[in-house]
């Protein structure tokens, strides 16, 4: 649902120039439950003897993403404007997601 809603939002920017506040604010509220989401996975997937050692990797791995998503963001806006950025976060959270079906069903014990 995350991927579909950057699309619509990318096809306003590039068809009229402007975006409409409520597509923005709707964009940011499910990407904050999407965040919260992912905490309670990598608790959920975390081994109980490495809880710790895994919480901090996701961490740290999740701010390297978004210094490399805020890098990326910054030179495609400047390049190629607003709609690309939509565009290409669109594609971004579509590959999250299949990757997500990766994950295991079960966690084992």
């Amino acid at each position: 649902m995350l991927a579909g809603l950057p699309a619509p939002l990318a096809l306003r920017a590039a068809g009229r120039g402007g975006l409409a506040g409520g597509g923005l604010l709707a964009f940011g509220v499910l990407f904050a439950i999407n965040s919260s989401w992912h905490s309670y996975l990598i608790v959920h997937y975390a081994r109980a003897d490495g809880v710790s050692m895994d919480v901090g990797f996701y961490y740290m791995a999740n701010a390297m993403g978004r210094l490399a998503g805020t890098l990326l963001s910054g030179w495609v806006y400047q390049e190629y404007g607003l709609a690309a950025c939509l565009w290409i976060s669109s594609a971004l959270v579509a590959a999250s997601a299949l990757m997500a079906l990766a994950l295991p069903r079960e966690v084992r014990a």
